[in-house]
């Protein structure tokens, strides 16, 4: 009975082969498969070939994965952009071939910025730059809308508060007023301090009274236990922290107000 066998060696390690076919990369592989017959004659050989050609590089696959869909003009659908040049000055209606011609002659990006007009409207830039510049803004805005944000201070009384502790809370009041903050006066009354609601409540108004002009009273409740009033700086008085200068913690004044009475 005839036997068959089989075996299999890259092409470059076989030397009567390697002259006559060379692999086409180093990322080719090529298989072959030899078929003897036992009733062949010993010079009879049958020989096939099975080429596999793999990918290309992973990392280049990945940096197009990556690529910003600013700068995917394959997605445009239509033949023509609205270009604008590097000058910012508009070029009109070009093909899109002659826009990638102009980006690559000013050795400039060709980004995409508005994908759904009709034609899309495409812009000759550093895109690294303008992403740059466009971050930057960003961030500016959120520093400026962080800095102008009104928080809520709290200063704690007790309704028989001695005259310095009273002084070191009217203090932090200013100053959280004078830079843009809300401040909460409580007076807390706990059990038979509820007799006293009297005091509390003129302590309160004293205390106002004492912050003056630079503050306006946004709400207040008299009724509950917890005693307070809001006060908001008065615009037309107190002059508005900067937005490009955070404000500052007064370390010394608000251990002192967290002191409790």
């Amino acid at each position: 009975m005839a036997g068959l066998t089989s075996s299999f060696a890259p092409l470059f390690k076989n030397p009567q082969l390697s002259q006559s076919h060379k692999p086409l990369s180093l990322q080719s592989c090529t298989f072959y498969f030899r078929l003897n017959n036992a009733t062949w004659p010993s010079t009879c050989t049958s020989k096939s070939t099975v080429s596999a050609r793999y990918g290309g590089d992973v990392s280049s696959r990945r940096s197009k994965a990556n690529v910003d869909e600013a700068l995917n003009i394959s997605s445009i659908g239509s033949s023509t952009v609205r270009l604008i040049d590097e000058q910012q000055k508009m070029v009109g209606l070009v093909s899109k071939a002659q826009a990638l011609q102009m980006a690559d002659a000013a050795e400039l990006d060709l980004v995409i910025l508005s994908a759904d007009a009709d034609p899309p409207v495409v812009r000759i830039m550093d895109y690294n730059k303008y992403r740059y510049e466009q971050q930057k803004k960003k961030r500016d805005q959120q520093k400026k809308s962080a800095a102008g944000r009104m928080d809520l201070k709290e200063l704690k009384m007790g309704y028989n508060i001695d005259v310095h502790d009273y002084s070191v809370r009217l203090r932090a009041a200013q100053k959280f007023l004078k830079d843009g903050d809300k401040v909460k006066v409580i007076v807390s009354l706990k059990g038979r301090e509820n007799e006293f609601r009297n005091n509390a409540i003129e302590l309160i108004k004293r205390f106002q009274n004492d912050v003056g002009e630079s503050a306006i009273e946004e709400s207040k409740n008299f009724r509950e236990r917890n005693i307070y009033i809001i006060l908001v700086p008065n615009k037309a008085v107190v002059v508005q922290k900067s937005p490009e200068q955070p404000k500052k913690k007064d370390d010394t004044a608000a251990t002192e107000v967290s002191a409790g009475v």
